[in-house]
């Protein structure tokens, strides 16, 4: 089915692409716009791939004619001054090719819903000192009605309240329901459940003076029961009707341990290293990891690292066949460890048949793949020399890629999406649903820095937290230690919802290492950092036993044990510690450095409804004597061990633990 996909909220100004999903290249699409506010002069060319660019707030919808028939898409225009882009806390845009879109939202009536409050309204008002609310949508059947209920929240540093938000709702133009059955209130949208056929997907934003948030979804699914019999007539029983949040992530990836592997220097002769990984699983578990993310596998150019892709249907002879990659995954799994495929779109190697064609012959079908400096010379990042980016204007390079996404996603567990930022919103919202209708436990995993809120609204389940990375090495580089609890502050300044996802990390094969740069003392205080953070803890290999190369094959007989076993508890206090996990908020607590440097030290409360503890990283060369609140015990679970100092201090070298349930939420 060729529907653009789900409504889009944005602001006026700002460009929307327009694409056939699963495109048949062969195939005539034409776009047009059947309903525009009155006073727009805003068109559309007669590509397959458009860009739709809102000219004044309202209502626009374009319509899709495909093989299969046409198709609508709804996207509601705020005012320009309700632009993310322009608000302070907004991740920003990285440009056109980025594909990156600011969220939006009108007043009016699109599909026959709409919300509280209206564009004209606050469009009016004057920007605070605030930036972007947040929405987190609740999807509950209640009696014989879908409801969908709204929770908005003020920026944090908003002047305004809950109160003063308005929230605004779109269905989804791809779902056949009665808009006369919808019953919007304040907060809430009903529909009565014997109104929503196969499903029912509503959307949604909160609105306040300095923009309006991420958007939000909720969707209800019916599961149709078998047929019954009356008379000898086959007749429907009606089945049952399940309600979901398709933007938050899969709950084992919140709760997972991430291990990276560089896969050419991980071990094994040419043509083994899945098999070399195969033989340290159970190494690999000792150290509580439960997902490993392996670089490129696919066949490559002569850059070790693999992201110069040469054939994206294919494993990498130098690494060794499908079949072994297949028996990696099914040993990994066979342990519970799931396994995340490095996906790579943005482009492809200069060595590709495709580029070499294309480079070689202008009149060549494959000169449209690619973007074009000169006529020579493709367009590229960072004068990246060996690379050439594709042009997702040209429908074949589409379906290119979406067939390689469907050849690997059954295979594995999760994409993580190499330069997420520089593939259009739009593909990657496919992806994501086109891999959430296969397994909608499968996980999606951006690489954007810095990270952007707008790829929360249904592109990615988790984010890099390239945040709380340079934060942690600016700690290490000498800032204050607390700027660690300012990166956790910035995910809401930024737009993030509360049921957005994070990988954290203190290093990552692009990095020099951290123990490198700021030496053991700090590398732990780091580590221990991403493991009682919000977040997915990621460890790079041989992070854990103290390697100094960044891509250096690993050096499994210098490792240091002691640092190995460090790793293997904290990932154990993690993963046995409620107040660690998602569920588990951070405070700031009162803490006094008795002895040792202020700024070195941080300290920091996890807390849920029934258990709290108190986390004290210690980023300095010596121990540091520490004041903590009095709810905190004095023994360290980390190490298992008595840390209390006189004067009910604690003592820390790099990082203790300590239980404080008088200090639940």
């Amino acid at each position: 089915m060729h529907h653009p996909g789900p409504p889009r909220f944005v602001a006026a100004g700002d460009e929307i692409e327009l694409a056939p999903r699963d495109p048949d290249p062969t195939a005539s699409y034409r776009w047009q716009l059947v309903q525009l506010p009155e006073d727009s002069n805003t068109a559309v060319g007669d590509d397959p791939v458009e860009q739709l660019v809102p000219d004044v707030p309202g209502t626009y919808v374009a319509e899709l004619t495909a093989p299969d028939g046409p198709h609508r898409l709804t996207v509601r225009a705020f005012p320009s001054e309700l632009s993310p882009a322009g608000v302070a806390g907004s991740s920003g845009v990285s440009g056109r090719r980025s594909g990156q879109v600011s969220g939006g939202i009108s007043g009016g009536r699109s599909g026959g819903v709409s919300g509280s409050g209206s564009y004209g309204e606050l469009g009016t008002r004057e920007k605070g000192e605030g930036g972007r609310p947040r929405l987190t949508l609740t999807p509950v059947v209640e009696g014989d009605d879908a409801v969908v209920r709204a929770d908005p929240q003020p920026h944090p540093n908003a002047t305004e309240t809950a109160d003063d938000l308005a929230v605004e709702f779109l269905l989804d133009d791809r779902d056949d329901v009665d808009p006369g059955a919808v019953t919007v209130g304040e907060r809430e949208l009903r529909v009565p459940i014997e109104a929503v056929g196969d499903r029912l997907r509503v959307h949604a934003v909160a609105v306040g003076e300095d923009g309006y948030s991420v958007a939000d979804a909720a969707e209800f699914e019916r599961d149709e029961e078998p047929l019954a019999t009356d008379g000898g007539t086959a007749v429907q029983t009606g089945g049952t009707v399940t309600a979901s949040q398709p933007y938050h992530p899969p709950e084992w990836a919140e709760e997972s341990v991430i291990y990276e592997i560089y896969i050419r220097t991980f071990g094994g002769d040419e043509g083994e290293a899945f098999d070399a990984i195969v033989d340290r699983l159970d190494y690999i578990e000792s150290l509580g990891v439960d997902t490993i993310w392996l670089t490129p596998v696919l066949q490559n150019d002569h850059a070790p690292h693999g992201y110069n892709i040469v054939d994206f249907l294919s494993i990498a002879d130098d690494l060794g066949t499908r079949e072994d990659y297949e028996r990696f995954i099914d040993a990994a799994h066979d342990r519970g460890i799931k396994v995340l495929f490095d996906l790579v779109c943005n482009h492809s190697a200069r060595t590709h048949p495709h580029f070499q064609a294309a480079v070689n012959d202008k009149s060549s079908e494959y000169r449209d793949w690619y973007e074009w400096r000169g006529d020579t010379e493709p367009e590229t990042y960072f004068e990246w020399e060996h690379i050439a980016n594709f042009n997702f204007d040209h429908l074949p390079v589409r379906r290119y890629l979406l067939d390689a996404v469907e050849k690997w996603q059954p295979l594995v567990d999760g994409f993580r999406c190499d330069m997420a930022w520089a593939v259009p919103n739009n593909f990657w919202r496919e992806i994501h649903d086109y891999c959430n209708e296969a397994d909608d436990d499968f996980l999606l995993l951006d690489e954007t820095i810095p990270y952007i809120a707008d790829f929360q609204a249904g592109l990615f389940d988790m984010h890099f937290d390239s945040t709380l990375y340079f934060s942690l090495r600016q700690v290490g580089n000498g800032e204050d230690a607390e700027t660690v609890l300012d990166a956790i502050d910035e995910r809401e300044e930024a737009g993030f919802p509360d049921h957005a996802s994070f990988m954290v990390y203190a290093e990552n094969h692009d990095e020099t290492r951290y123990i490198v740069d700021y030496g053991r003392e700090a590398a732990e205080a780091a580590a221990a950092a991403t493991f009682t953070l919000p977040g997915a803890p990621m460890i790079y290999a041989g992070q854990e036993f103290g390697q100094r190369g960044r891509r250096d094959e690993l050096a499994w007989d210098h490792a240091d044990d002691e640092l190995r076993e460090y790793f293997g508890s904290l990932a154990d206090v993690r993963k046995g510690t409620a107040a660690l996990s998602t569920d588990g908020e951070v405070r700031r607590v009162d803490y006094t450095v008795e002895d040792g440097w202020d700024d070195r030290v941080v300290a920091y409360a996890r807390a849920t409804a029934d258990e709290a503890v108190v986390v004290v990283l210690n980023f300095g060369e010596e121990p540091a004597t520490v004041s903590v609140p009095e709810e905190a015990a004095d023994r360290d679970i980390i190490a298992d061990e008595n840390v209390g100092a006189d004067g009910g201090a604690v003592t820390v070298d790099s990082a203790v633990v300590l239980p404080a349930d008088s200090l639940v939420r």
